[in-house]
């Protein structure tokens, strides 16, 4: 069937190493798919019309056996009527035998109605595993696409950060913090360099008062009778 020789092709192409993009299997099974539903409906619809022949083969046997069944009956009634009286002999025996001359051909209706009905159930019966078979068939590659496009999406995301990954240059990042390193250790030789220079500009004075910080008030009342005592400002006269 034509059917199964697309599915091949989605196969191939799927397999196909050509293929770059991995949409082009998603638009290849998914008109695949389509072609299988048409398909569907068409088997579906043949599947009826089988059906309502067999359903008119089936009647019809009833019908035929019914007409077959009435054919006798009316023939047993025109001998028993020729019995009684009521109906010539000769003539109930015409009638009579055109009564069971029908009931053969219907009978006959009977045995070609049951071999058509027999014929189109075959036919059913066949027609009904088709459908059932490409109903399955769309079932797995429904699911086979839906797995399709999630493993395009995980491609995709897994595909972009690599490419990113990729475009980072190790080098580069690596000289780009070792000019940051000598810049940061520029900077810190810079600000002790000033603290030097801060240091030397310090003014005789500003040593003496940095020297006095910080005494104790009784070292420096000491300091201060020593230096009377010296200079002889504590004779009493």
């Amino acid at each position: 069937m034509g059917i199964f020789k697309r599915l091949f092709k989605i196969g191939e192409a799927e397999a196909n190493a050509a293929i770059d993009k991995l949409e082009d299997p998603i638009k290849l099974t998914e008109q695949g798919i389509r072609d299988l539903k048409a398909d569907l409906d068409k088997s579906l619809q043949a599947l009826a019309e089988v059906k309502a022949m067999g359903i008119r083969s089936r009647n019809e046997v009833k019908a035929s056996e019914a007409k077959a069944r009435d054919y006798e009956e009316k023939a047993i009634l025109l001998l028993k009527r020729a019995q009684s009286g009521e109906l010539d002999p000769a003539e109930a025996d015409r009638l009579a035998t055109e009564a069971l001359n029908k009931k053969e051909e219907a009978l006959k209706d009977v045995e070609r109605a049951k071999g058509e009905q027999a014929h189109f159930e075959s036919n059913v019966a066949q027609l009904d595993q088709n459908v059932k078979k490409i109903r399955s068939t769309i079932s797995k590659y429904e699911n086979e696409l839906k797995t399709l496009k999630a493993r395009v999406k995980v491609s995709s995301a897994t595909k972009k950060l690599n490419k990113q990954m990729a475009q980072i240059d190790s080098s580069s990042t690596m000289s780009m913090l070792e000019r940051m390193k000598d810049r940061v250790a520029e900077d810190e030789a810079l600000a002790e360099s000033y603290g030097e220079i801060a240091n030397e500009s310090k003014t005789l004075d500003d040593e003496i008062d940095k020297a006095l910080e910080g005494g104790s008030s009784v070292k420096s009342s000491g300091e201060l009778e020593a230096l009377k005592a010296k200079l002889g400002m504590d004779k009493k006269d």
